[in-house]
């Protein structure tokens, strides 16, 4: 009888919110954020993906504060930004976009070929081998057209100095295909952690 009535107690604490649930939560990836975007913006631009992009990561590798810009017919500047914190919807606007269409970034890409995820891209992005005897503290991704079209993801990164490890410094790109996981540009500026 007391082991059943321990259960319920504990059932009841868990759903009151009073005992923290064991479950770690997963972090959304750059692709499940579109999947959520689509919620809102009208269906004129729904999975009209343009542009994915976040803020420096903090306390992690893995951005909380992204931005999705769906292609938008009805908008002046063609587009329309969702912006999330941690998964959840904080503000939907139409941005100024103004030398996007010159450049061809406001031409939806091509949803066959997203096949690398923005988790994957940090993965690869961090392999890289001038990368693996620094401490790496946070990173910030870009997912964009190149000028021949094909997506791709810009992965900033930043690491501990060497000197003084409690800061960090931003220590360059590493341009990675959305559609095989291949590095097409790596820009790391190793130096700078001294």
């Amino acid at each position: 009888m007391t082991n059943m009535t321990s259960l319920r107690n504990a059932l009841a604490l868990l759903a009151l919110g009073l005992v923290p649930c064991l479950a770690a939560t997963k972090e959304m990836t750059a692709y499940e954020l579109v999947k959520e975007g689509n919620r809102y913006v009208g269906e004129q631009s729904k999975d009209k993906l343009v542009q994915i992009r976040s803020e420096k990561s903090i306390g992690g590798l893995s951005p909380t504060i992204w931005y999705v810009v769906f292609y938008d017919t009805t908008a002046s500047m063609k587009a329309t930004e969702v912006k999330f914190g941690a998964g959840k919807m904080l503000d939907v606007k139409r941005p100024f976009r103004l030398l996007e269409p010159a450049s061809g970034g406001d031409i939806p890409l091509d949803k066959a070929k997203l096949k690398i995820d923005s988790d994957e891209a940090i993965k690869i992005a961090t392999k890289e081998p001038l990368l693996e005897k620094l401490t790496l503290t946070a990173t910030a991704l870009k997912l964009e057209r190149t000028r021949d079209g094909s997506p791709v993801w810009k992965v900033r990164v930043w690491a501990a100095k060497l000197r003084n490890p409690n800061r960090d410094v931003d220590i360059g790109e590493v341009h990675i295909s959305a559609t095989d996981g291949k590095v097409v540009k790596n820009d790391l500026q190793i130096k700078r952690v001294d």
